[in-house]
C-alpha cells in the first residue's frame, strides 16, 4: 500500500520531466504527504495533445458517491481488481492520471509496539510517478471536487520484507500509454501494473518524525541507522 510520500522536486523540474506548461505547474516541496490533503497529478487534455498538471485531494470519491465518507478507504486501489469494483472501474476506463513523487514511506513492524520506518525510492532520490486514478464529484453545495487513489501491486524483492503491497511505479516510456484518453479498455493498459524493478531502487531507514502527517522538512527522509532490532534480524 501506500499511505504517505513525498514530491520535493522544485516547479521547474516538475514541468520538465513531465512535459508541462511551466505557469501550470503550483507546488510547493511536500516532505509528507498524507491522505486527505491536495496532491499533485497529471492527466492528459482530451482535445489536444497537452498534459494538465492539477491538485486534487487524495482519496477518490466515486461521481456517484453520496458523502465523502468512502475517500478515506480509497486512498489507493488494488490494481488486479481495480477495472471490476464499482468505485475505480469507470476511472480505469476514462480517468487514468500520474501521481509525481521522489519517494514514500513505509513501516516495518518488529513487535506488537515497534516499528521502522523506511523510505523508498530510487537512488538519486529522482521524479517517478505513480499509477492513479481521479474522478469528479460534487458536494452538497454542487461544486466539485477533484479527487484521486494510487494503484498498488504486489511488492518486488526490495519492499516485501516490508509489506507485501507497494505503488505502481510507471516507466517514463508508458506514461503516453497510461494517460491516454483513447484507450477506454483497461486491458490494454493492465500490463503495466506491475512490480517497479528492485534492482533499480533504494530504501533506507528515517526516523520516526514522518509518523506524524502534521511534520514537514527535510528531517523526514533524512537516513538514519536502522533500530537495533533490524539490525539483530539482518545478523
Amino acid at each position: 500500500m501506500c499511505g504517505r510520500y513525498r514530491l520535493t522536486a522544485k516547479e521547474r523540474w516538475l514541468s520538465d520531466y513531465f512535459n508541462l506548461d511551466p505557469e501550470d505547474v503550483e507546488w510547493a516541496a511536500r516532505w509528507n504527504v498524507a491522505p486527505t490533503q491536495e496532491v499533485a497529478t497529471i492527466r492528459q487534455d482530451h482535445k489536444k495533445p497537452k498534459r494538465i498538471f492539477a491538485l486534487m485531494r487524495w482519496g477518490l470519491i466515486p461521481y456517484w458517491a453520496k458523502d465523502a465518507s468512502i475517500a478515506s478507504k480509497a486512498i489507493n486501489a488494488v490494481s488486479e481488481t481495480a477495472a471490476e469494483k464499482p468505485a475505480f472501474r469507470e476511472a480505469m476506463r476514462r480517468r487514468r492520471c500520474l501521481i509525481p513523487a521522489d519517494g514514500f514511506y513505509e513501516w516495518k513492524r518488529l513487535g506488537p509496539k515497534l516499528k521502522q520506518t523506511y523510505n523508498i525510492g530510487l537512488p538519486d532520490d529522482g521524479l517517478l510517478a505513480f499509477a492513479g486514478l481521479w474522478d469528479r464529484w460534487k458536494n452538497s453545495e454542487g461544486k466539485p471536487v477533484e479527487t484521486c487513489t494510487i494503484l498498488t501491486t504486489e511488492a518486488n524483492a526490495l519492499v516485501a520484507d516490508i509489506h507485501d503491497r507497494m505503488p505502481v511505479i510507471l516507466c517514463p516510456e508508458d506514461y503516453d500509454r497510461w494517460l491516454d484518453p483513447g484507450i477506454t479498455d483497461p486491458a490494454q493498459v493492465t500490463d503495466l501494473l506491475k512490480p517497479y524493478d528492485a534492482r533499480l531502487m533504494r530504501k533506507y531507514p528515517v526516523s520516526d518524525f514522518v509518523n506524524r502527517a502534521d511534520n514537514e522538512g527535510p528531517e523526514c527522509a533524512q537516513e538514519i541507522a536502522a533500530n537495533p532490532a533490524v539490525q539483530q534480524k539482518l545478523w
